[in-house]
């Protein structure tokens, strides 16, 4: 529908903040705000955002990073909560049918043609507050789904040119939802094109995640291509050339091209961060090696393209699978009230219940639980990449164990705020620790380090054991003036680490994960002498920061 109306943008402009200094931050714009802890007067809309925003510039991220904007269809697939018998929605958003128009229900109760506005507010508040907005987008499929599935629009208007299909007429799916968008199409290509430069001209966004982003490099036979004309001109395109591209390099179809998605000007999704870090503070056996490799940037799939460390969006925990205080409190998915006997989302966690499953007031089993969540916070925030933080892992948002909760449009998705009061403690940890990133460049350059930036050792101070069940190392990074040095301790033991000299002979501790609140990122730590053979003691399960000049 076209309106008359203009928008003032009241001289705010896209912060364009480098990818170094990019911390992003993921939410779901109903889900932040609809839970009645929220506190906002618009609950569920772009404007709760806008009310949110003194906590986003307090926690210090830079980047907002939407689910689904893009108008989608709500109803579900039929199913119930078996539980409950709540008939479950489509939440998440994952099911487009107005690729250039804003997700009405999120304007709240406005005059019909005003829903962009209210979007455009939030972008424009957002700006304000030096926050970029970056909008994850589906260009795999559509809610036209398979065969069987309704008529919206591209199925009416020529189903061959905008769906892939087989010899029998049947449709491709890539995608697992039914249908694949034939991306590279000329047709296909240039209406993708077109919605990616509508957002960025009339809504002034900063970015795309594209979701299941292979799939933007099939042919119309769903033939992966060495150099997608798609993926080109979106990269090439003058209107686009500002904005962050985002791929998730994947889809349902096989394809997997973490450290080989094409073009050099796309970050990814790391998914091997994810798997690695989870499985290192897990205690898993061999993976200190792999541990170390994320923690300097994730040379190994970036540097051999000529690409850099901010070709990697690093990430623990995302929407798609548990949240952060689940991942160390379930061994186990949690899915029943999808509907889907627990079968769907994914058994491949990298999880631990900490000594029981679920919900515990256990004191012993609680502490191990946070230990375990700041290690995984500080380690994503420490290393060289992008960092994404999944909303609400800050003070510890619970799905009670579902790790697919795309359907569920109640309180297991809903961000409960008073969570932040119980947890501030943790918030404090996150706030200090993206607080120690930004004062030190060392930890967010776009390049990767150097043999004399950075120095790797083990306990005693010799090589580190990068094979076996050791998982134990530190390093010491030249931080300007002086040096940092992380050690981290992954088993169940306490252990002395033998501290290089630094630049003065003694260390100031910054971060000390197995102490508790507000001595685990003091104002002032204590100070140890290095390079002597008393070192220091590093509690088990546990990551230290120190700080030498």
């Amino acid at each position: 529908m076209l309106t008359g109306h203009t928008w003032d943008w009241q001289d705010t402009s896209p912060p364009r903040h480098a990818w170094r200094d990019t911390i992003i931050y993921e939410a779901h714009v109903r889900g932040l705000t609809i839970h009645p802890s929220s506190g906002v007067r618009n609950p569920g809309q772009y404007r709760g955002i806008i009310e949110k925003i003194p906590y986003f510039q307090a926690l210090g991220v830079t980047a907002l990073e939407l689910m689904p904007v893009q108008s989608f269809d709500r109803s579900g697939n039929g199913r119930r909560n078996p539980q409950t018998g709540e008939e479950l929605q489509n939440y998440w958003g994952y099911n487009p049918i107005a690729l250039f128009a804003p997700m009405a229900d999120y304007a709240g109760d406005v005059p019909p043609g005003d829903e962009a506005a209210s979007f455009k507010l939030m972008v424009r508040e957002l700006h304000r507050a030096g926050i970029e907005v970056i909008l994850d987008v589906v260009f795999n499929h559509t809610a036209e789904g398979n065969e069987n599935g309704p008529t919206y629009s591209f199925r009416g208007l020529d189903n061959a040119i905008y769906y892939m299909l087989g010899s029998r007429g049947e449709y491709l799916d890539y995608t697992g939802c039914g249908n694949t968008l034939n991306c590279n199409h000329p047709v296909v290509r240039s209406m993708i094109v077109d919605c990616l430069r509508h957002w960025v001209i009339h809504y002034h966004v900063d970015g795309f995640r594209f979701d299941l982003a292979s799939v933007l490099g099939r042919d119309e036979e769903g033939r992966l291509l060495p150099n997608p004309p798609l993926l080109e001109q979106i990269a090439e395109d003058p209107i686009l050339r500002d904005v962050k591209l985002i791929a998730e390099a994947w889809d349902a179809g096989g394809a997997f091209q973490v450290g080989s998605f094409p073009g050099q000007r796309w970050a990814e999704w790391n998914c091997h961060f994810r798997d690695h870090v989870r499985r290192f503070w897990r205690g898993d056996a061999g993976m200190t090696g792999a541990f170390a490799s994320r923690l300097s940037g994730s040379s190994d799939l970036y540097q051999h393209g000529g690409e850099s460390p901010v070709n990697s969006v690093n990430f623990i925990t995302s929407h798609d699978g548990f949240t952060l205080n689940d991942l160390v409190s379930y061994s186990r998915k949690n899915n029943e009230a999808n509907g889907e006997d627990n079968r769907d989302g994914t058994d491949q966690n990298y999880s631990e219940n900490n000594g029981c499953e679920g919900p515990s007031t256990d004191p012993e089993v609680e502490a191990a639980r946070l230990r375990q969540i700041k290690n995984m916070l500080a380690t994503l925030l420490l290393s060289r990449g992008i960092p994404m933080l999944l909303g609400g892992d800050e003070f510890r948002r619970t799905q009670l164990g579902n790790n697919n909760a795309y359907c569920q449009d109640n309180e297991t998705s809903w961000y409960d705020w008073t969570l932040a009061e119980r947890n501030s403690g943790l918030l404090r940890f996150v706030r200090r620790v993206v607080a120690l990133r930004k004062a030190h460049p060392v930890l967010r350059s776009e390049h990767f380090y150097s043999p004399s930036e950075l120095t790797w050792f083990g306990r005693d101070g010799g090589l580190p054991a990068w094979q076996g069940s050791e998982n134990r190392l530190g390093c010491m990074v030249e931080a300007g003036d002086g040096h940092l040095c992380l050690l981290f301790n992954a088993t169940r033991d306490i252990c002395r680490f033998v501290l290089p000299r630094g630049a003065n002979g003694e260390w100031t501790v910054l971060l000390d994960t197995s102490m508790e609140a507000p001595d685990d990122a003091p104002e002032t730590g204590p100070a140890v002498p290095g390079g002597g053979a008393d070192g220091l003691l590093l509690n088990s399960r546990s990551l230290v920061v120190l700080e030498s000049r």
